[in-house]
């Protein structure tokens, strides 16, 4: 049981980050309608600038994490109006060629920055604490506490505020929104803000038991991918639940199959929820 329990707490670290990532991916699908390829870029990015403002600037952690979310969020914001603004009325691959772009465009400044090698962030919570029987790392139990804590946050924001309705009705029909006076521009220019602070965040709470380095961003994207895809696509209880479903699967899997076939788990799984009902677990229908 206790080795069950702590695969709980590892299956709650990892869909906690994940769910954070797709939560940004999956708000900036629901106003490009296209897969933002350069959202995992934007998480590498997020745990470099922490790794920096920590390492070089002495920040501590969370004053790292906010300087990077920041940074990120800013960043998010001029690729939105640089990159695919001007490709909004093109055809879905334009878009999808351009965010290939600047993830590699990212990928290779963050090379030239910070160089190549694998970098580990310093945790400022060391300590392991034991619930019942069950040993706990505090950064872990952090991750977990601040990923759904942020959830919960986000959705206050999307069905409690204005701004957020906003972002909603755009996701269901820009030209609808557009028509009732809800100012597009503005509506996509924050919804990259939030995505890439999102991912910021993620990366910063995953890097201390984590590595960093310029291609980090590849297997959390793809992950990312998976989990709005099982939830469907631009669903924001569909990111947060396929989040936990492929946090699980990797944790237990990892534990009673092998470590080895960890990252294949989420794509068996995908392939076996969207045999049983293939537009997603929270979509009304297949786009």
């Amino acid at each position: 049981m206790d080795m069950f329990l702590q695969q709980v707490l590892n299956g709650l670290t990892l869909g906690g980050v994940y769910g954070l990532v797709a939560l940004g991916l999956t708000l900036v699908y629901g106003i490009l309608h296209v897969p933002n390829f350069a959202h995992g870029a934007f998480y590498m990015v997020g745990a470099f600038v922490s790794f920096h403002a920590m390492t070089a600037w002495g920040f501590n952690y969370w004053v790292a994490m906010g300087v990077s979310a920041l940074a990120v969020a800013a960043l998010s914001v001029l690729a939105e109006r640089i990159v695919f603004h001007p490709l909004r009325n093109a055809s879905g691959l334009h878009p999808m060629v351009a965010a290939i772009g600047v993830l590699l465009f990212l990928e290779a400044a963050a090379q030239a920055i910070w160089g190549a090698d694998f970098q580990r962030m310093q945790t400022p919570y060391p300590g392991i604490i034991d619930l019942a029987g069950v040993t706990a790392p505090i950064q872990r139990l952090m991750i977990i506490g601040a990923a759904f804590a942020l959830m919960v946050v986000l959705h206050l924001f999307l069905t409690r505020t204005v701004m957020g309705s906003t972002i909603i009705a755009m996701a269901q029909n820009r030209d609808g929104a557009s028509l009732v006076g809800i100012d597009a521009n503005r509506v996509a220019m924050l919804t990259f803000a939030i995505s890439g602070a999102l991912a910021a965040i993620a990366a910063t709470l995953y890097a201390p038991i984590n590595l960093v380095f310029p291609a980090m961003g590849h297997l959390v994207i793809t992950k990312a991918f998976v989990i709005i895809i099982l939830g469907g696509m631009g669903s924001v209880p569909g990111a947060i639940v396929g989040g936990l479903i492929i946090g699980f699967a990797e944790s237990f899997g990892a534990f009673y199959i092998s470590t080895d076939y960890k990252d294949i788990i989420a794509f068996v799984l995908l392939v076996v929820i969207l045999s049983v009902r293939p537009q997603g677990l929270f979509a009304k229908g297949a786009r």
